[in-house]
C-alpha cells in the first residue's frame, strides 16, 4: 500500500498541470497592455526630450535678441552724445496697470472700465497695450488704478512668480509647459519663455496670451501703500508711474 501511495504521488507530481483558459487569456491580455503601456512612456519620454531642446532653443534665442535689443540702445546714444545730439528712446508698448482703490463711492464709469480691464479687485494687475483708446480709459479710471511700463525682469518675475492660466474658465498654475502648448500652441507659443516674448515686445499674439493669462494677484505692499487720495506726481498713490512701477511691483510680489 505504501508503494502504491509513492506510484501516486509521483504520478500527480509529473502530470502536466492544466493552466485554465480563461487564465491564459488574462496572462495575454496583461502582457499585451504591459507592453502598451511601456512603449507609450517610452515614446512620451522620447517627446519631452525633443521638446526640453525646443524650449532651451527659444530661450537662448529671446536672450540674445534681449543683448542686442540693449547693446543697439547703448550704442544709439553714444553715437547721438559723440554728434552732439539728442536720443530719444522708443515710446513704451505695453503698460502694467495695478488696482489700488476699493469699489466704495465709485462712480459707474471707472466701475466698468476696471470690469473690462478684469481688475476686479485690489492689488490685481494686468498686462495692457498702449494706444489712444486704453489711455482713455486708464485717464477716466485713473484715481482707482496706478500703471507704467514694466521691463524685462518685472514681466519674468510676474510670469513665473504669480503666473495662472485661464483653462476652461479655471485658474490653472503654469507649473507644465504642456497646458501653455495645449492653449496657445496654435500660436506658435509653447513655453514660458514665449509668453515673456510676446509680452515685453507686444507681439501679434498679445492679445490672446494676455486674455489666457489670468489677472495676478499680488501682496499688499510692504512698508504700506502712499495716500491713495493722492496723485503720484503729489507724493500719493495713483496715476502714471512711467518706469517707477517696476520697483512699485516688484516690492508686491
Amino acid at each position: 500500500q505504501i508503494h502504491r501511495r509513492g506510484i501516486i504521488k509521483y504520478i500527480e507530481n509529473n502530470m502536466e498541470k492544466k493552466v485554465p483558459e480563461n487564465h491564459l487569456k488574462k496572462q495575454q491580455r496583461d502582457a499585451k497592455y504591459t507592453e502598451e503601456v511601456k512603449a507609450n512612456r517610452d515614446k512620451a519620454r522620447a517627446e519631452r526630450k525633443v521638446k526640453r531642446e525646443q524650449y532651451v532653443q527659444h530661450a537662448q534665442k529671446y536672450y540674445e535678441e534681449y543683448q542686442k535689443h540693449d547693446q543697439d540702445l547703448i550704442e544709439a546714444k553714444r553715437q547721438a552724445k559723440a554728434d552732439g545730439s539728442l536720443f530719444v528712446e522708443p515710446e513704451a508698448k505695453v503698460a502694467l496697470v495695478v488696482r489700488t482703490r476699493g469699489i466704495m463711492k465709485m462712480r459707474p464709469t471707472p466701475k466698468k472700465i476696471l470690469q473690462l480691464l478684469r481688475l476686479r479687485q485690489i492689488n490685481n494687475a494686468v498686462f495692457m497695450i498702449v494706444n489712444k483708446a486704453t489711455q482713455n480709459m486708464l485717464l477716466r479710471c485713473s484715481p482707482q488704478v496706478t500703471f507704467g511700463y514694466p521691463n524685462l525682469k518685472t514681466i519674468k518675475e510676474l510670469v513665473y512668480k504669480r503666473g495662472f492660466g485661464k483653462v476652461n474658465g479655471q485658474r490653472i498654475p503654469l507649473s507644465d509647459n504642456e497646458i501653455i502648448e495645449k492653449e496657445l500652441g496654435k500660436y506658435g507659443i509653447i513655453c514660458v519663455e514665449d509668453i515673456i516674448h510676446e509680452i515685453a515686445t507686444c507681439g501679434p499674439h498679445f492679445k490672446e496670451v494676455n486674455r489666457f493669462l489670468w489677472p495676478f494677484k499680488l501682496n499688499s505692499r510692504r512698508g504700506g501703500t502712499e495716500k491713495k487720495n493722492k496723485p503720484y506726481q503729489q507724493g500719493g498713490c495713483w496715476g502714471n508711474r512711467e518706469e517707477k512701477i517696476n520697483s512699485f511691483v516688484r516690492n508686491m510680489i
